[in-house]
């Protein structure tokens, strides 16, 4: 649970960063949005992580800078760029997540529902991405970023 809110903070960090770069009202809202639907994540994950407990990562403050720069600079791509990048990063998430469910216990069945529920919106915002016009991302450039979220959330599950 300590990854999927580190995972949490960088996601609000990024759409924070994108919204203020992004060109477009209505993609600069959208992306305003999901950085608050992150925020409701982002409480459901530390409520948990403190059920169970756990601590959040001591990393979380390096990840939100690294995420907010990782947004400004999608964004001053451009807005099909940026929300090519969302997109891809959701799709990402969601691979992350359906594994996530998958080793979860059968018995959790609060750390489940949250995953879930997390997995679900994830889907969204990228369907949302797609539908505001985002690119398609190079293949270097997904496995850079798939690269990227191994370090991190290795590093996150540990420190």
């Amino acid at each position: 649970m300590r990854v999927n809110h580190s995972g949490e903070i960088c996601a609000q960090a990024l759409y924070q960063g994108q919204a203020l770069t992004s060109r477009d009202p209505f993609i600069r809202q959208a992306l305003k949005g999901a950085a608050d639907e992150e925020t409701e994540h982002l409480a459901w994950t530390e409520r948990r992580i403190y059920a169970l407990g756990g601590r959040k990562s001591l990393l979380n403050p390096l990840c939100y800078l690294g995420s907010l720069s990782l947004g400004l600079a999608a964004g001053a791509l451009g807005d099909k760029w940026n929300l090519g990048f969302l997109a891809e990063t959701e799709r990402q998430v969601e691979a992350h997540l359906d594994s996530h469910l998958l080793s979860l216990p059968k018995e959790d069945e609060r750390s489940r529902a949250i995953v879930d529920q997390m997995r679900l919106d994830e889907i969204q915002h990228a369907e949302t991405a797609i539908q505001y016009g985002a690119a398609e991302l190079p293949a270097p450039i997904k496995l850079v970023m798939k690269v990227a979220a191994k370090a991190m959330t290795k590093a996150t599950y540990r420190i």
